[in-house]
């Protein structure tokens, strides 16, 4: 039968048949001591606003010169444009800022001949938003979710020599998807974070994790391990510093132990950190890990026993240069800021951060709330979208489930109280106790506007209850703050996770006068003074440190930008209000380390 050159015209379900191959939580590889093999540099990359690629399988072309080709083609990886990985295509070029629809990353790598049983695992830090990898021709695996790692095991398409890697990046908004389309943050497209190739023995450990059990007496280490394959056999677990060693006996690729011991307990004062050591077979993976104990026992919020307030703020993932795309200095930077601040807490909205920031607040002692972006109105009658938030929700957790900085797992934000929505957000906080025991589990709420108190239905499954509210800002009035919290009696702890007000850097006037500096900082110090009477919040987190890009603000303050930054969008230049939440957190520094 010929073939139809026009068939991929007709055929809308072009896609359908990738979908099988999404990898996810399952294949999360523990990567702590692991050999990577950066393809950080240039790839060749290609625009595809109507998924011709897909439709004409781009990724089955060789990548020869069109002076050999015998029939027109509509891709030329030969002659394309060359692009640094990571980055965010939408700062490469002016006529891609708001570009959404897929890009085509390709590169050739070379692989020696392996050893025997030796496998060549590829780790993606994070591309925006849905991914499909290709080796050689043949399609590998795909992903879904623009903030999370996946990875995909290359080993059966490998040639020893040279391989050919195209890696397919999608980033329309759309309704079912987590976040929506329907956002306030900039979209972001590409290959943002770090690429590498893992080499892997035949059998490798899967996960390993350590934490202290949970039951506050600071006194015993649960370790666990679970292998690539459901095989018995003996794993080990070492702390050196605690002279501390244990046989992990594995069952069906799955093992866990529990150790006597009494490690330092980490803190924001004392942010002590031990080398641990897991060893199984022919791998071995080692993390440098906190413990601590951190808990709700009514309103009160629990460091090791001790009292805690947050003294917070909120960051997203921008740059006016690097969009999305983020390095050591600008990591350092947000911390640097965030310690002048006199800030023990950051909340990283909205949306999984890159691991260097749980990395570097575990050695800074700086305490962290890391979200999912089920955001404000997510399909939540969708099963699709459901299974898309918990799959995200768990690789988070398998990343990160080693870093003490980490005390809440945010699972929601600004999301109306429907009967779907606490359905979905109820399974979700199950799931993330299910995964991890160790930690709270967080919601950024709304007001309860019939009753006008923090009662949303969905607090009877969290352990920590955000609060947004813009009382001064887009309600005016103050005395609502005052009403709400008088009405307030949630039995569970409280953190405002968002307030402020708009401000463009240089702009100044009355207090009353919107987007002056001057008004800013007034709504700062009536939201300090207000809080600060309320017994039921353990926590002030306002929106936010820095300026950021997000297309749903178009006033000429703003041109782009949502200017709650207490730091310009330069990330250098302060606002008065910056002064105001410094002062305010020196004066609650006796109240916690």
């Amino acid at each position: 039968m010929t073939e139809d050159p026009y068939a991929h015209l007709h055929d809308e379900r072009y896609a359908d048949a990738f979908a099988p191959g999404r990898v996810g939580a399952g294949q999360v590889v523990a990567m702590g001591g692991r050999r990577r093999i950066p393809l950080a540099g240039e790839w060749r990359i290609t625009p595809d606003l109507f998924d011709e690629g897909l439709r004409q399988r781009w990724y089955a072309r060789a990548p020869d010169d069109p002076a050999g080709w015998t029939a027109p083609r509509d891709y030329d990886e030969a002659g394309a444009e060359l692009a640094p990985v990571p980055s965010c295509w939408n700062m490469l070029k002016p006529e891609w800022k708001h570009f959404e629809g897929s890009m085509w990353y390709a590169r050739a790598f070379a692989w020696p001949p392996a050893m025997h049983g030796e496998r060549l695992v590829l780790r993606v830090g994070a591309a925006n938003y849905e991914a499909r990898v290709f080796l050689n021709g043949r399609f590998v695996a795909a992903h879904r979710g623009g903030s999370t790692p996946f990875f995909a095991d290359l080993t059966p398409m490998l040639r020893a020599g040279g391989n050919h890697l195209i890696i397919q990046v999608e980033n329309r908004r759309r309704a079912d998807r987590v976040p929506m389309h329907h956002i306030d943050w900039f979209n972001y497209g590409g290959l943002y974070r770090e690429v590498d190739l893992v080499p892997l023995p035949a059998v490798f450990i899967r996960s390993a994790t350590a934490a202290l059990v949970p039951d506050g007496s600071l006194s015993r280490i649960r370790f666990a391990l679970m292998l690539s394959a459901n095989i018995n056999g003996v794993a080990e677990v070492e702390i050196p510093a605690l002279g501390l060693r244990a046989a992990v006996p594995m069952e069906g690729g799955r093992g866990e132990v529990t150790v006597a011991a009494r490690p330092e307990p980490w803190s924001p004062a004392s942010p002590r950190l031990y080398d641990v050591v897991f060893r199984c077979g022919a791998d071995l993976v080692q993390e440098r890990i906190g413990f601590r104990d951190i808990r709700a026992e009514g309103e009160k919020l629990l460091l090791n026993g001790e009292p805690l307030y947050l003294r917070g703020i909120c960051v997203h993932e921008d740059d006016a240069g690097g969009g999305k795309c983020t390095g050591e200095a600008d990591l350092q930077r947000r911390f640097a800021d965030a310690r002048e601040l006199g800030a023990n807490f950051l909340r990283l909205a909205h949306y999984p951060h890159h691991e260097r920031v749980a990395e570097i607040a575990d050695a800074q002692g700086v305490l962290l709330w890391s979200e999912i972006p089920v955001y404000w109105a997510i399909d939540f009658a969708n099963p699709e979208t459901y299974a898309d938030a918990e799959n995200q929700l768990l690789e988070l957790i398998g990343r990160d489930a080693n870093r003490a900085s980490v005390v809440a797992w945010g699972i929601g934000n600004e999301n109306a109280d429907t009967d779907a929505r606490y359905r979905f957000m109820a399974a979700l906080a199950e799931a993330a106790r299910r995964a991890d025991a160790t930690r709270l589990v967080a919601a950024a709420c709304l007001i309860n506007r019939e009753e006008f108190a923090i009662a949303d239905r969905l607090a009877a499954h969290l352990d920590l209850i955000g609060v947004n509210e813009y009382f001064g800002w887009y309600e005016p009035d103050f005395a609502g703050l005052e009403r709400l919290l008088a009405n307030s009696r949630p039995g569970k702890p409280v953190v405002i996770s968002e307030t402020g007000a708009d401000a463009l850097a240089g702009h100044r006037g009355g207090v009353a006068e919107l987007f002056t500096e001057d008004c800013q900082a007034e709504v700062y110090r009536r939201q300090l003074e207000i809080i600060g009477r309320s017994d039921i919040v353990q926590g002030f987190c306002p929106w936010l440190l820095y300026d950021y890009r997000t297309e749903r603000r178009q006033t000429r303050f703003q041109r782009g930008w949502n200017r709650k930054g207490l730091i310009a969008e330069d990330k250098a230049t302060r606002k008065l209000a910056f002064e105001v939440l410094a002062g305010h957190y020196r004066g609650l520094r006796d109240r916690n380390a």
